[in-house]
């Protein structure tokens, strides 16, 4: 029997239907063609349940419950890089700029954009973790059809659910700073 591979990347997926594109008849047919019958079955039920949902529901409505999942899908993952980013970037600058910032002779804003960079760096190897975290816990996408996913509804909660949670995962992602301690601090001599 076929086994599909396991996805643990919703990005993936995202990528790999961009490339999915059914303009005719013929690129219907090509697609069924590369299915296994097992995979045909399952996507001939799909399809029999999203019609008949469509022909329940106006195309473009969304419950509450629904965007609420929408919300909660979208914001979960940003919360997360949110916390690495600052946490990071924040431990990185600290550290560059009292180790290195007297031997480099850069300024305290040098050493946070350096920060920056390694945050960035990290964030971006990161990414797949905060993925799969939040699919093991839980957290699932609403089911919804094209015409639902591009309304201004969804659009917007969508915009509005990462930025609530990248700013909630920036003031977690804060917490280092509790711990250096300002007085120790000593001031960079910079020989020119």
């Amino acid at each position: 029997m076929y086994n599909s591979p396991i996805r643990y990347s919703t990005s993936g997926l995202i990528n790999q239907l961009d490339h999915l594109r059914i303009d005719n008849i013929n690129d219907a047919r090509a697609l069924v063609g590369h299915l296994h019958p097992p995979e045909r079955e399952l996507l001939k039920t799909a399809l029999k349940e999203q019609w008949d949902k469509s022909v329940h529901l106006d195309e473009a409505d969304i419950t509450f419950t629904e965007l609420k999942q929408l919300f909660v899908v979208n914001m979960m993952p940003f919360v997360g890089f949110g916390i690495l980013d600052n946490m990071i970037m924040i431990c990185a600058g600290e550290y560059i700029d009292q180790q290195l910032g007297a031997l480099l002779c850069i300024s305290t804003m040098a050493a946070a954009a350096l920060g920056n960079i390694i945050s960035d760096v990290a964030g971006v190897g990161l990414a797949h973790y905060v993925e799969d975290l939040v699919l093991k816990a839980g957290i699932k996408h609403p089911t919804l059809n094209s015409d639902q996913l591009e309304s201004s509804k969804a659009r917007y909660t969508v915009n509005a659910s990462r930025a609530v949670g990248l700013v909630i995962g920036c003031f977690i992602g804060m917490f280092p700073l509790l711990f250096f301690d300002k007085e120790a601090e000593t001031t960079k001599e910079c020989d020119a």
